[in-house]
């Protein structure tokens, strides 16, 4: 084809049609990130979407743009390999080994550094869980592999690893303190217990750091609980630029240490004790010196924590979530006593749990094997939820169900439950925020009782199918692993990388809507439907008999 643009021209151009603004956002999803409804055209019922997933169909479309920009002509394909590396997500650990060789032919044959393939990865993704069978691959390998990859890749700036890292984290850690301290903001990292020492000093070698996640699966074996920190212990760290932090599983410890950092900018702050229901970290000491300045506060917690004490030491949360469970007192039979004076910026509230509300799902199963028990729940989910009112938080404007899993059984059994008091309950709950002018949702942003409908699938079908079209098959044959190992050699880009099934049962999937990127990323949207409008009414006679003859394509 003819090559008449410059190639700065041609390169903006790819950079708005990869579309990879959200992509490249810092910061980690929060609990107030909204899911979406899909259906699932294999089992043919509704579906949660988590945010995390719907980043993940953004990726793949983007990489079938991508894709698709390469195998135009040589000329793009030159100009499109650095969009092909910037962002490297796995789902399947193996492809790491694949793409480590690449990186280092390319490395060894670079005249400079930019022309080198990692030195534009500006994203590490490896998600947690494969759909195909697992290959086998030791944690070893995977070490041998990251680092090998990180060494090549100056320029990260988000490295997310969502599997377990076993023993791999210390090599891991060396190499971002090493190779990409420069500009690496967002990080999350899931590690044994044992390896909080390590953790500590890593977060002391990256001074960029914005957003950081640590996901701690597994508690420290008792015979390593006095000495496992070793000099980590009491280490006051100095994160300048740190504005959100969140932490999950076993991470009393962790909060602990955490109390006595040096955080000037943080103003999130999550905590989920995940599978550990026995871990009480002192969030009470943490927000007594990081709290002044938190707008969002987050406590996903099975231990019951004081809520009065943290929003006294909070005078600034925008968003609160607390559990819903929790039995907190004093209370008048009437409310739970939340706060001792009225919070005067909180907007939002989200509340976890409320797992027995509703009297569906495993809950219903429960509420007949024990009913004095699920009865108590029920009722602190009452005090609390009547809590949730404009003479406590004067500037309330919605109160958000975040447990995805309540949701997906209310869909099941079509609603709250009428002999186990369910629907009673959530007509009580949605007269008493009405009243107050506070929309009640759950944890798609919807108002709390929209479940999805058939007749809308059916409404829809001809622009999914049409959305299809245009993606391609190719973005779900190859998934998101095919983009890091495509630019390796011309005659690897050739070859059919990956013959895996995994994706085909969400080749009709539309994906969720997204935040939306910036002003230029949403110009060439609206652009592309103008142009999708103008093609479906255009006079193909016409057309052809003005179309001038094409040169043979390079």
């Amino acid at each position: 084809m003819s090559f008449e643009l410059p190639a700065e021209i041609w390169t903006q151009i790819f950079d708005l049609a990869a579309d990879e603004d959200i992509l490249f956002q810092p910061g980690i999803p929060t609990v107030m990130a909204e899911s979406a409804w899909y259906k699932d055209r294999i089992l043919d019922q509704w579906r949660l979407r988590s945010p995390g997933e719907a980043l993940n169909l953004l990726q793949r479309r983007s990489y079938a743009t991508k894709k698709a920009i390469m195998a135009t002509c040589r000329q793009w394909r030159a100009l499109g390999a650095e969009f092909l590396f910037r962002f490297l997500h796995f789902s399947d650990p193996m492809k790491l080994i694949s793409l480590a060789s690449i990186m280092d032919s390319s490395s060894t044959t670079a005249s400079t550094s930019t022309a080198s393939l990692g030195w534009w990865t500006r994203r590490i993704h490896i998600a947690r869980y494969h759909p195909s069978p697992i290959h086998n691959m030791t944690i070893q390998d995977l070490e041998n592999a990251l680092v090998s990859v990180i060494k090549h890749c100056p320029n990260l700036e988000i490295f997310v690893i969502e599997r377990p890292m076993g023993s791999a984290f210390g090599p891991v850690a060396d190499a971002l303190a090493n190779h990409a301290y420069r500009k690496l903001h967002t990080v999350q990292w899931n590690v044994p217990g044992g390896d909080l020492g390590k953790v500590i000093w890593s977060l002391n070698t990256l001074p960029c750091l914005i957003a950081v996640h640590i996901d701690i699966e597994t508690a420290v074996e008792s015979s390593q609980e006095v000495a496992h920190l070793g000099s980590a212990g009491n280490l006051r760290l100095m994160l300048p630029a740190l504005q959100q932090l969140s932490v999950r599983g076993y991470v009393e410890e962790l909060v602990d240490q955490a109390a006595g950092w040096d955080l000037p900018s943080l103003l999130s702050f999550s905590v989920s004790s995940g599978t550990s229901i026995n871990d009480v970290p002192d969030v009470v000491e943490f927000l007594r010196n990081h709290g002044a300045e938190l707008v969002l506060l987050d406590l996903d917690l099975a231990p019951i924590v004081d809520v009065a004490a943290v929003l006294d030491l909070c005078p600034n949360l925008c968003t609160f979530t607390f559990n819903g469970d929790w039995r907190i007192s004093p209370h008048d039979d009437v409310a739970s006593e939340l706060t001792r004076l009225p919070h005067n910026n909180i907007t939002t509230v989200g509340v976890h749990g409320l797992s027995y509300a509703f009297g569906v799902g495993y809950a219903a199963i429960r509420m007949q094997a024990d009913p004095f028990r699920t009865g108590i729940t029920a009722r602190s989910n009452d005090l609390n939820v009547a809590a949730l009112n404009r003479r406590n938080f004067p500037k309330l404007r919605r109160v958000r169900a975040l447990n995805r899993n309540l949701l997906d059984d209310l869909n099941q059994a079509n609603g709250p439950s009428m002999e186990n008091g369910g629907y009673d309950r959530w007509n009580r709950w949605w007269n008493a925020c009405a009243n107050q002018g506070v929309r009640l949702e759950d944890c798609t942003g919807q108002v709390l009782g929209t479940l999805p409908e058939d007749e809308d699938d059916e409404s829809s079908s001809e622009e999914e199918e049409d959305e299809e079209d245009e993606d391609g098959e190719e973005e779900y044959e190859d998934g998101e692993d095919g983009e890091k190992e495509e630019e390796g050699s011309e005659e690897e880009y050739d070859r059919e990388e990956y013959d895996s099934d995994e994706y085909e049962e969400e080749v009709e999937f539309p994906v969720p809507p997204l935040p939306e990127g910036n002003g230029r990323t949403m110009e060439l949207t609206r652009l592309l439907q103008e142009v999708r409008i103008m093609n479906a009414g255009r006079d193909e006679a016409m057309i052809a008999r003005i179309r001038p003859p094409l040169p043979d394509s390079p």
